[in-house]
């Protein structure tokens, strides 16, 4: 059996309807918070100019994403910050396992 995001989800802590206001409360990290704020406005503006709320459907599905993320896990979240933080700042980070091995072990069932 495989583990699916649900899974991890605390108990009594519910996803954050799919509506703006709701999403943005959902964002606890400042950096979500400013990036969501300002694709709102950059998206908003492109619906204005080609009258195309398919954009906009897209931008809240993405958010709502994160929203879910970070209310499920909003130390997680920091921390991915965090470490983009240092990546950015070229700051030396730890050697970690690729992506592609860990994946590869969960479909091998070890």
């Amino acid at each position: 059996m495989t583990a699916q995001p649900h899974d991890f989800v605390p108990a009594g802590v519910p996803d954050p309807a799919k509506s703006l206001r709701a999403i943005r409360a959902a964002l606890v990290v400042p950096q979500d918070r400013e990036a969501f704020d300002a694709g709102l406005k950059a998206v908003l503006d492109e619906v204005r100019v080609n009258l195309d709320l398919g954009v906009l459907s897209d931008f809240v599905h993405r958010w709502w994403i994160s929203a879910c993320d970070s209310t499920r896990d909003p130390e997680g979240r920091r921390r991915m910050h965090a470490r983009a933080d240092q990546i950015l700042a070229g700051e030396p980070m730890p050697q970690t396992r690729p992506w592609r091995e860990i994946l590869a072990e969960r479909e091998s069932g070890r």
